[in-house]
């Protein structure tokens, strides 16, 4: 349409300026990064008469350094204005008459707003919380900018943010770009604790928060750490603390002898740091030395009992040694945190909404759309499995749960939840017996009192007799302990997760039961692409993932399913399958594409792309592309992995 813009998402508005409106009003709801960066223009017809048009979409990646790299991308929406030309004037009669920029600043919880005329001039503020306008500072606009390369970096494959329209672009296009994010994040690190910290952290700290989630990231998805490791060591004079991700990144580069010393040397300053325990307790796991990093995760529990991670990661130590009583009590004594929403703000209904596709996609070939239909059908015994709704520290304790199932099984796990937790029905008998005992006691001491007050009758001399060195209440107390011996009560929450256990693998067990009697008999099993999907989500969750690769592997011989073939390029990568895992990455990259993630990297894509260009060298790998005879277009959008290992020199490019 001439109104809208070409290649570009809009929603337009039913009234003009709704969106600001909507974003200024939810700017005190927003508690960590904030939401996507929102982009609002508003245009006119050449014509008289004609209502004035406002329309915005999200994104995430434009730099965010300066009020004139935010206009100048406003700016250039004016080159995307559909050039669809009205065949009475011969032109097109809508342009852009002003737009606004609006840009989250994290660190002091304030949206950054460029507004530009055009033609005209360009106006920066920054609005707070109660919707007044301030002067943005050289402090501000650093913060900005950061802020928005985390956002672009830590929201790339963030299932949260999978927004219809919501375009992502590179936040890092170059070597000099990358020094200025390190130069930013070295002078805002000790404020990162500000930003808050992943789901299943309690306190956010200096080590665990967005920003070196951030950095981790970033670097650990191209597994070149050389530059993390430069600006840790600079960061580390003032903390030791930083010690864990020096460490860390240290050994992604391969250097342990390194990450060693910096451990010991660390943690005899600061030895009740449990981020520098936990990377020594993995190193030694990595190892093989699971006694050994028993004796420091218990010791890192002991410095931070209030933090999940602290008591998430012993668990996984006594699973490591096969002790598995005390894998599920200390499971049972994970602090719980209540999961918290993303940043988000809601937006009015769009009166209209335009998703447009570039010529190129559709001529492709290739693209592929989620198909409506039979196929998106579901089973609601698959469809309404519980597990897949658990967030924060619920689903990572519902996954070391699956992981005590795989390696124990059902049956067993039950044994053992027997063994070490009070169960319902020795409850109930123990109650019974409480409520016995109690009703004796009560009736001696009525007994007792009727003797005190019976007047009529004589004291008589009764043979001395040894008083009772236990009373009745004493004797249950002791046949409670007795039969409980040390087990404890189970937690609510844990109980609810083995219900969920218990769910997903009834499925599991029937799928796998229906499909050998299939097999069997010889005739095709079924299921709807949907299904299949789901159902290697499943057996993902059970670590079953020979037989998740089947179900996904099924879900695409009946539809289209980006869930599915982002799932076996990792599968794929890890078996060092370059063929299909470049297949998988083809039809991922144009999907996304498609839905405007025009982000290289850092995405789950070139993270598994560099995985295998770090095996097999980056020549193979251009060279199996070669061979699939793409389409341009779509070899051109293929060939950016490559361009960004051999600019940023990943681990292979010279292979």
């Amino acid at each position: 349409m001439a109104d809208s813009l070409k290649d570009i998402p809009e929603f337009f508005e039913t009234e003009l300026g709704e969106a600001i409106i909507a974003r200024t009003d939810a700017l005190g709801t927003f508690r960590e990064l904030g939401p996507p960066d929102l982009c609002h223009i508003i245009k006119v017809n050449a014509k008289p008469g004609i209502k004035e048009l406002g329309s915005y979409h999200y994104i995430s990646g434009v730099d965010a350094s300066s009020s004139a790299s935010l206009a100048a991308y406003l700016n250039s929406l004016t080159y995307s204005m559909d050039d669809t030309q009205s065949w009475f004037t011969k032109s097109n009669s809508w342009r852009i008459r002003s737009g606004i920029y609006c840009c989250y600043n994290a660190f002091s919880r304030v949206d950054v707003r460029v507004e530009v005329k055009i033609p005209g001039g360009v106006e920066s503020y920054y609005v707070d919380v109660r919707g007044e306008r301030h002067e943005a500072t050289a402090e501000i606009w650093q913060e900005t900018y950061l802020s928005a390369v985390l956002r672009a970096i830590l929201y790339s494959d963030d299932s949260y943010y999978r927004l219809a329209g919501y375009r992502k672009v590179d936040p890092i296009l170059n070597l000099p770009a990358e020094a200025r994010f390190l130069e930013a994040v070295e002078s805002l690190f000790w404020k990162g604790w500000q930003l808050g910290s992943k789901p299943e952290i309690q306190v956010a700290t200096s080590v665990h928060n967005h920003l070196t989630d951030g950095v981790m990231k970033y670097f650990g998805d191209s597994f070149r750490f050389a530059p993390a490791i430069e600006l840790f060591k600079k960061l580390h004079k003032k903390d030791p603390e930083v010690g864990a991700l020096l460490a860390k990144a240290y050994i992604g580069q391969n250097e342990e002898i390194k990450a060693v010393k910096v451990l010991y040397e660390d943690l005899k300053s600061v030895s009740m740091s449990y981020p520098l325990i936990h990377v020594q307790v993995d190193f030694l796991r990595e190892k093989g030395e699971y006694t050994m990093a028993l004796k420091l995760a218990k010791y890192a529990v002991d410095t931070t009992p209030s933090e999940y991670l602290t008591w998430a990661k012993l668990t996984e130590v006594y699973i490591d040694l096969n002790d598995y009583k005390n894998a599920l009590l200390t499971l049972n004594s994970c602090p719980m945190f209540t999961y918290n929403e993303r940043d988000m703000h809601r937006m009015p209904a769009a009166a209209r909404t335009h998703l447009p596709i570039k010529p190129d996609i559709i001529n492709s070939g290739i693209m592929e759309e989620d198909s409506a239909g039979r196929e998106s059908e579901t089973d609601s015994n698959i469809s309404r499995l519980p597990a897949p709704a658990l967030h924060g520290t619920f689903s990572k304790a519902y996954s070391l749960l699956t992981r005590l199932a795989n390696a124990l099984g059902w049956d067993e796990l039950l044994r053992c939840r027997s063994q070490v937790f009070v169960m319902e029905e020795e409850y109930r008998m123990h109650k019974a017996q409480e409520g016995n005992r109690r009703s004796m006691v009560k009736a001696d001491d009525l007994d007792q009192k009727l003797k005190e007050t019976s007047i009529a009758e004589p004291k008589v001399p009764e043979p001395s007799v040894e008083k009772p060195t236990q009373t009745a209440e004493d004797e249950l107390k002791e046949e409670v302990s007795f039969s409980f011996g040390n087990k404890r009560l189970c937690e609510r929450w844990l109980d609810n997760l083995f219900m969920v256990l218990y769910e997903d693998l009834r499925i599991y067990t029937f799928w796998r039961t229906e499909s050998a009697h299939y097999r069997a008999q010889k005739i095709a099993y079924r299921k709807t692409g949907t299904e299949w999907e789901l159902l290697g989500d499943l057996g993902l969750r059970l670590w079953h993932e020979n037989e998740a690769k089947e179900a996904y592997e099924f879900c695409l011989d009946y539809k289209f399913s980006a869930k599915a073939w982002m799932r076996l390029l990792e599968i794929y990568a890890k078996e060092g399958n370059t063929q299909k895992a470049l297949l998988a990455a083809v039809k991922l990259t144009v999907y996304h594409e498609r839905w405007y993630h025009e982000i290289v990297y850092p995405t789950e894509i070139s993270c598994n792309l560099n995985s295998l260009i770090r095996k097999a060298g980056l020549s193979k790998m251009q060279n199996i592309l070669t061979s699939m005879n793409l389409p341009k277009p779509v070899q051109k959008l293929m060939t950016r992995y490559f361009d960004y290992g051999e600019l940023f020199k990943v681990e292979g490019y010279e292979l």
